[in-house]
């Protein structure tokens, strides 16, 4: 019942802006036109702010967790490999494409590592997950951009590619937040605390743009995408990754941040990304709603799984 509460509590807030999101545009306050013109600020805005605060406020820790690091990234890039040969066959859309290899790759691993993290295993849980997301997040976007960029369909153009990649503004915040990491910059107090406040505004006001954004119609429509991307996502990846965990011998806490990277639900920032890059950005919704909804009950069977056979 404990780890159920934990994946309740962790899960649930995202619900509850999704939802809020919906009953505000059903009740007329708002409309389509007003949610793409907030999601466009909330993507070059907000989410560069976002990037940026994730990564300084990660300033003075120490990265010494190779295996765990190395693991994961060689996880996500075999697994993006292995996804840009497949999804190609599955749908014809390069506006699909992009979006269904984000959705199962990425995950929505910066809120979800560390609350899952800490209530396992308390606060050192939380300095390892906080290490791992201050290095896999930056790749989660810079990936995501590519991905996204070389399916819209254009002649591919390595050099503009690059200046597209490194333009993209989540990866500009991403780099400010970097060069503070590696400098040790630290910001006045006065300007710290909005530039916090505005980061945990970030996720929130994603939700409820893509709650007001969410057509029931085209998601009956799609779940022939959906339904196997969310199978991969969170039970068929997550159970290879967990043995290759064990085969390399693991730790138990390196295991379970692994697993949190893999187990989680698609990232909420697939959404703007995917919505501002050419990709389709209902799929995108959907993918993070259903995603989120159906880890509910993954995480926890997860973590139940782990726990009754000594694996954390």
């Amino acid at each position: 019942m404990e780890h159920f509460l934990t994946a309740v509590n962790a899960v649930a807030p995202f619900l509850v802006y999704m939802t809020f999101g919906y009953g505000v545009k059903i009740s007329g306050l708002t409309d389509d036109d007003f949610l793409r013109k907030l999601n466009t600020m909330v993507f070059r805005v907000f989410y560069p702010v976002m990037m940026f605060y994730n990564l300084y406020q990660n300033s003075g820790i120490e990265l010494h967790m190779g295996r765990l690091i190395l693991t994961g990234l060689f996880g996500e890039i075999v697994l993006i490999i292995i996804l840009m040969g497949i999804v190609p066959r599955i749908t014809k859309e390069n506006s699909r494409r992009g979006v269904l290899i984000q959705a199962i790759y990425r995950s929505n691993f910066v809120l979800f590592a560390i609350p899952l993290t800490e209530s396992v295993f308390g606060q050192a849980g939380v300095t390892v997950a906080s290490m791992m997301v201050a290095v896999v997040v930056p790749f989660y976007n810079a990936s995501a951009v590519i991905i996204l960029e070389y399916f819209r369909g254009e002649k591919l153009d390595f050099k503009k590619l690059v200046i597209k990649v490194l333009m993209n503004p989540m990866i500009l915040g991403a780099l400010m937040g970097g060069m503070t990491l590696l400098l040790g910059i630290r910001l006045p107090g006065y300007i710290e605390k909005p530039v916090s406040q505005f980061s945990a505004l970030t996720t929130p006001l994603a939700l409820f743009i893509l709650g007001g954004t969410l057509k029931f119609s085209s998601l009956r429509k799609n779940m022939y995408l959906i339904l196997p991307a969310i199978a991969m996502k969170l039970v068929i990846i997550p159970a290879v990754m967990l043995w290759i965990s064990i085969a390399i011998g693991m730790e138990t806490l390196e295991r379970f941040v692994l697993l949190t990277m893999f187990a989680t639900p698609t990232a909420a920032a697939s959404f703007p990304m995917a919505q501002n890059m050419g990709g389709d950005g209902q799929l995108a919704g959907e993918l993070v709603v259903c995603s989120t909804v159906a880890s509910v009950a993954t995480v926890f069977l997860w973590v139940f799984f782990l726990r009754t056979r000594g694996l954390i």
